[in-house]
């Protein structure tokens, strides 16, 4: 018997404003656990890809949604292995914290949408996203965990890889 590769994955990006740089000893905690927290999510099941700075662990040093605004732009096999993840790993400690390293949010900070199995989405198309859902709210091409769409619910509304159009 042979399983089956799925068609779609789910890309997720969330952005947050730092109080403080990197450096500064208060955001010392945060940056304790970015290794152990990439090593859960790089091992969790359904992880497909998280982008990295080039030689670096992680995408900390990007900074193309502001100087003081941190990215993290990931791509999972379904919904539920990012839920997983995000709310039942050691992650979720990084989360009960997060007011004590980043700024609350006053509009969207976290985006979902499908992307084709296979595909790696940019920075600048995750950035795209964000300011879809912030502009005009969940639809099937950007969305968010508490209103989510299928990847066969996105199929109507088209796959984009950038500007290119990607057929089903």
């Amino acid at each position: 018997m042979t399983t089956s590769v799925p068609a779609f994955h789910l890309a997720q990006l969330n952005v947050a404003t730092l109080r403080h740089p990197l450096d500064d000893p208060r955001i010392a905690p945060f940056v304790e656990m970015l290794d152990p927290v990439n090593t859960t999510a790089d091992g969790a099941s359904g992880f497909v890809w998280r982008l990295t700075e080039e030689g670096e662990g992680d995408a900390t040093g990007l900074r193309p949604a502001g100087e003081d605004v941190i990215v993290n732009l990931s791509v999972w096999e379904n919904q539920e292995a990012l839920w997983d993840f995000a709310y039942r790993s050691g992650h979720l400690e990084a989360m009960r914290r997060r007011r004590e390293w980043f700024h609350r949010n006053v509009e969207a900070h976290l985006v979902l949408w499908w992307v084709p199995a296979g595909h790696l989405p940019t920075v600048g198309e995750a950035l795209e996203r964000l300011a879809e859902l912030r502009e005009h709210g969940p639809s099937p091409r950007a969305f968010t965990f508490a209103s989510s769409y299928t990847s066969a619910e996105a199929a109507p509304q088209g796959f984009t890889s950038g500007h290119r159009s990607v057929g089903l």
